[in-house]
């Protein structure tokens, strides 16, 4: 993707300097799966559970070394040129419907800080809080991306952007409020069909936006969408689940497959067509 060099969002509280707060379980792109994979497989302790997340919280953090710090400066670039861009697309987008668009902030921290929806961990992953409407990223997932799932390329971590603010459209579209309203009325195991369809719509609108950045900026190319799709393929349910355990669950999926992910990300890219993002609508979410 071409970044360097371009305008900037001036929508970001940088925390990076402050520390603070515990665990916050839920919320992000791939959040604590590994902890609540083994959770749900493990017969649902709740008290083993709340270990596992205190020992998680309680690892010792490294100083960074000058390199690190150095590419943690370029990835905070790179994430704001493409809130950035977000910015300008969701605009467009928003008033061709005759509605405006209200931008989210992005909130980079390191280690632990505390968001509207409680408090937040580096352990968590990039997540949108509806409650501040706030996009919170600890730069270290650009890292684990590379590192972990062998994801290259800077356009992963700009899908990443993308998915949460995907989010925050749908938190202004009324969406997430219609899922607050089913999640008091159906069971976990329900609910995480809808939790689902509500992440693959996200991936649906990162898709869409790259869509309409290209088109609007001409500032992406193919390769960046194959980082997009590797990186929705790492971070799938079923392969998360299959490292985390050696066994997938398709009950506690909240996510959606690789394969999901990859298509969803992949429609709203080739078409640009809101309408065609009812992840929703009655077998529209199949096991592709």
């Amino acid at each position: 993707m071409k970044w360097q060099g371009r305008e900037e969002s001036s929508n970001v509280d940088d925390r990076r300097g402050i520390t603070g707060g515990h665990v916050a379980v839920g919320g992000g792109i791939i959040g604590i799966i590994f902890i609540l994979a083994k959770f749900f497989l493990g017969g649902g302790d709740v008290n083993q559970l709340q270990q596992d997340l205190q020992q998680q919280q309680q690892q010792p953090q490294q100083e960074m070394t000058v390199e690190q710090k150095a590419a943690d400066y370029k990835e905070a670039s790179f994430v704001k040129v493409v809130l950035k861009d977000t910015e300008d697309v969701w605009s467009k987008i928003f008033g061709d419907m005759g509605k405006t668009y209200k931008v989210p902030t992005l909130v980079l921290f390191r280690d632990a800080t505390n968001s509207g929806c409680g408090s937040a961990s580096s352990q968590t992953g990039p997540f949108y809080c509806p409650a501040d409407q706030d996009v919170y990223i600890d730069l270290s997932f650009a890292q684990e991306l590379n590192q972990r799932f062998n994801v290259a390329g800077d356009f992963a971590m700009a899908y990443v952007v993308a998915h949460e603010v995907g989010h925050h459209v749908q938190n202004l579209l009324g969406t997430t409020q219609k899922l607050d309203e089913i999640r008091q009325q159906v069971s976990q195991t329900e609910y995480n069909k809808y939790s689902v369809k509500l992440e693959l719509q996200a991936d649906f609108y990162a898709g869409v936006w790259a869509h309409y950045d290209q088109q609007m900026k001409n500032v992406i190319d193919p390769n960046d969408i194959e980082q997009a799709l590797t990186a929705a393929n790492a971070i799938g349910d079923d392969r998360l689940q299959k490292e985390a355990t050696g066994t997938v669950t398709p009950d506690a999926f909240t996510h959606g497959t690789s394969a999901q992910r990859m298509y969803w990300f992949k429609k709203g890219y080739e078409t640009g067509d809101l309408s065609q993002g009812n992840t929703f609508a009655p077998g529209a979410v199949t096991m592709r």
